[in-house]
């Protein structure tokens, strides 16, 4: 695997991996890459310093500190507003989102974890339910 960092012709700047270098040559040739914020195809590799790390010494220059792009950006806004805004019922949510929706508790926004089975059957049941686009926050 080779991270390169590219540059679209709109000046936006990204990260992406690819399996090898002849991977890369491949998909730009095929117009296979587009820019990950805007979608275009004028995409290039940008000069970029070699990053070796050793046992002895880890190097903090890979470390995701925060959001990069503008997408990015956005979605850790959306979290931080959703987060504020919504109650979190934790692993209660199919059970609370359904009380919700039959009128037994009082409407309100809720976040929480379901198992997938359900979900689904909340959807089938015609209460509307939304994904997020993160994982659960990890607390040591």
């Amino acid at each position: 695997m080779i991270k390169y960092t590219l540059k679209c012709d709109q000046g936006h700047e990204f990260d992406s991996w690819f399996g090898s270098a002849a991977d890369f040559d491949k998909l730009l040739s095929t117009s296979m890459i587009t820019c990950s914020i805007c979608g275009t195809l004028g995409v290039e590799k940008t000069i970029m310093a070699p990053q070796v790390s050793t046992a002895r010494k880890q190097s903090k220059a890979g470390v995701l500190s925060a959001p990069a792009s503008p997408a990015e950006q956005a979605l850790a806004e959306m979290r931080k507003q959703v987060e504020a805004n919504s109650e979190n019922v934790g692993t209660n949510f199919a059970t609370e989102a359904r009380k919700i929706h039959d009128g037994d508790a009082p409407a309100r926004a809720i976040i929480g974890e379901a198992k997938i089975e359900e979900a689904k059957a909340l959807v089938e049941d015609g209460v509307e339910i939304v994904p997020l686009p993160w994982g659960r926050k990890r607390t040591n």
